[in-house]
């Protein structure tokens, strides 16, 4: 069975519901505090093809200050820029994510994450 993973933030109600979730159904993710130990862009990258996305957008957090200060906004703004954006202000990711292999799901609500259990 593949290692399960838990991008998570204590400070988040949802991360932590999450990883109580995953405790009750007997799961004892890899808890990685994705603010304290950032993800490289290339794991970002990674971690955007396990979770089966269309748009870069859909594993951020849009309405974070960085993300309009950086004008992620903007129409032209490339993937490249996206994922350069979340290496360098990691709370830019969605959280939590719950990583089985080489699946990955994001979870809110926190029992979205079941799917890939």
């Amino acid at each position: 069975m593949a290692e399960l993973k838990i991008l998570h933030n204590p400070r988040c109600s949802k991360s932590r519901q999450t990883l109580t979730l995953l405790q009750e159904k007997g799961y004892d993710p890899v808890v990685v505090e994705y603010l304290k130990q950032p993800l490289s862009e290339a794991e970002i990258r990674e971690l955007f093809a396990k979770l089966g996305l269309d748009d870069v957008k859909s594993m951020m957090r849009v309405k974070e200050a960085e993300y309009k200060e950086a004008g992620l906004q903007q129409a032209d703004t490339s993937d490249d820029e996206r994922f350069a954006a979340m290496a360098a202000h990691p709370k830019l990711i969605e959280r939590p994510v719950v990583i089985n292999g080489d699946k990955a799901k994001i979870g809110r609500p926190p029992e979205s994450v079941l799917d890939i259990l």
